[in-house]
């Protein structure tokens, strides 16, 4: 006799049929996107005058090569400390000479402090990661223990990107280092020559301090001073403090003019894009700019399930064509203007090590709206009759794919 299946039999196969229909689709994307990675990639770019902001004097990178000259020359002028962070690390040229740099000011009695990740840089050679001795070098792990895998907070990665030469000049933003992203990737990087580059050095002393093993304390004495037009904000996984998201939603709650979004991963939770409409539904402009093709297809496919509630509120979307876009940016208002390393989803905003720069200042806020219609010569804008046209496949991959959004 057939005996009739239990429920948890069903459940069981409708988990493994979802799962099943996930990878199939998650390799064919993967596949696609290997196959568009040997095509040359190009956009236009335009690298924005300095601006002051009080006594910082602030510049955008938006071309790789420029912000790496830009990071090389700070570190041959250094006198007393660097401090060095970064997600990925290539042991290519370019890595090798930043790499190079770096050990040459160490060798000539310059402090220097390098971190990275220690996951996103498996695949790099093990002896691009052996150091002199005269730099200090922490190899950042997320699960060193066995025991970690038992506390959620331990399965952060290390995603900031910074550079602090003496406490008197800071770099920071989504440039990771290697080469494909000097000339093939339209990224966003902030150099900050003044005060504020002292509270961006006592971000990176204080996560030495708090990750590392038989690694020396960093000293601290430079003083913090109160900053209002430029705020720090930290996502520190390990204390469970989240600031960046709060943020963002703070500045979407305030808009009543325009909201310019750039971002890489956009995956905002169920709080933040609400936000994102109601501020539409408020008469205000809100665009968001993203990679139409980005490095992480699957990332892409989960985006575009926001998209039919984006656009039938009134929220515009544009894609970047010909080229990733990497960015984590945003402008409002005029006013209010942030970039850093944070992008908009979960594993960012309540998951990863990040590091965004709020600035307050109209002449700021300008360069970033220049920048920003920029971009938009380089991107399409999507229109819910676009849109409703859609494949069926693609339809029906979005859906299939959608559990996968709180894991990214």
């Amino acid at each position: 006799m057939h005996t009739r299946p239990t429920w948890r039999r069903v459940v069981l196969w409708l988990g493994g049929g979802l799962l099943a229909a996930q990878s199939l689709i998650i390799a064919v994307l993967s596949a696609s996107s290997a196959i568009r990675k040997r095509r040359p990639a190009s956009f236009p770019h335009v690298e924005p005058s300095p601006e002051t902001v009080e006594d910082d004097k602030v510049q955008l990178f938006t071309y790789g090569q420029d912000l790496y000259d830009a990071m090389l020359q700070a570190i041959d002028e250094a006198r007393e400390t660097i401090f060095f962070e970064t997600f990925i690390w290539k042991g290519d040229q370019l890595g090798e000479t930043i790499k190079e740099h770096l050990e040459r000011k160490a060798a000539a009695g310059v402090k220097v402090y390098v971190i990275f990740d220690g996951f996103a840089n498996l695949v790099v050679h093990p002896s691009f990661k052996r150091f002199s001795p005269a730099i200090n070098k922490m190899e950042y792990r997320s699960l060193q223990h066995l025991w970690y895998a038992f506390d959620p907070r331990r399965y952060a990665r290390d995603h900031r990107k910074l550079l602090i030469v003496d406490n008197e000049v800071a770099f920071l933003g989504g440039y990771n280092i290697g080469g494909l992203y000097a000339t093939a990737w339209r990224d966003t990087h902030l150099r900050m020559k003044g005060p504020a580059a002292a509270d961006i050095g006592y971000a990176f002393v204080d996560f030495w301090n708090t990750n590392r093993t038989q690694q020396p304390a960093i000293a601290w004495s430079a003083e913090r001073p109160w900053r209002d037009p430029i705020r720090v904000h930290r996502n520190d996984p390990g204390r469970l403090i989240f600031p960046i998201r709060g943020m963002y939603l703070d500045a979407i709650q305030r808009a009543t003019n325009h909201i310019y979004l750039t971002n890489a991963y956009f995956i905002p939770d169920r709080v933040i894009l609400e936000a994102l409409i109601e501020a539409a539904h408020r008469g205000v402009d809100v665009r968001v700019l993203l990679p139409w093709q980005s490095n992480h297809p699957t990332a892409d496919w989960l985006a575009r399930g926001f998209f039919k509630q984006c656009l039938s509120h009134g929220i515009r979307i544009f894609g970047y064509k010909d080229a990733m876009i990497h960015a984590k940016t945003a402008t409002i208002d005029g006013i209010w203007s942030t970039v850093g390393t944070a992008n908009l989803d979960r594993l960012s905003l309540a998951g990863n090590y990040e590091i965004n720069v709020e600035i307050r200042d109209p002449g700021f806020a300008a360069a970033m709206e220049r920048m920003y219609m920029g971009d938009l010569t380089n991107a399409f804008e999507l229109t819910m009759e676009q849109w409703a046209r859609r494949p069926w496949y693609m339809r029906a991959s979005t859906v299939i794919l959608s559990p996968l959004r709180p894991l990214l």
